[in-house]
């Protein structure tokens, strides 16, 4: 598969995931996550995917909207790892919020099927 093909088929995953996300629903996003996944953030350091589970649950983080641009997706056997620019908005505790961010995803393939394992966020700085 040539690079542009990777990229495609990896932001129709991504796609699907900032779908799920924006829907605030559990169900929807472990469809879209292994059972192990972590996020990786500047704020909030390694947070399990329960502990992310629980903040949507609770009502005190939701997203009302999530894009990413895939930039860049490498595959090992059955490993990939994508890293793209994605900005998103929402509310946390009921404070609006909004982010520029540079995203890794690296996913696993699980039953024929991409699964993140683990996301990791950095927060866009200057004019990048």
């Amino acid at each position: 598969m040539t690079e542009d093909q990777l990229k495609e088929e990896f932001q129709i995953i991504e796609d699907a995931f900032n779908k799920a996300v924006i829907s605030n629903n559990i169900d929807e996003i472990s469809k879209c996550i292994a059972s192990e996944w972590v996020l990786v953030d500047a704020q909030g350091g390694i947070i399990p995917r329960e502990k992310f589970f629980f903040v949507v649950d609770q009502g005190l983080l939701s997203h009302t909207t999530m894009t990413k641009e895939i930039l860049r997706v490498v595959t090992y056997d059955n490993i990939a790892v994508v890293t793209g620019r994605g900005k998103n908005t929402g509310f946390f505790k009921g404070q609006p919020i909004e982010a520029d961010e540079w995203i890794t995803d690296i996913y696993k393939r699980e039953n024929g099927k991409w699964v993140c394992v683990l996301t990791h966020l950095t927060p866009v700085s200057g004019n990048a």
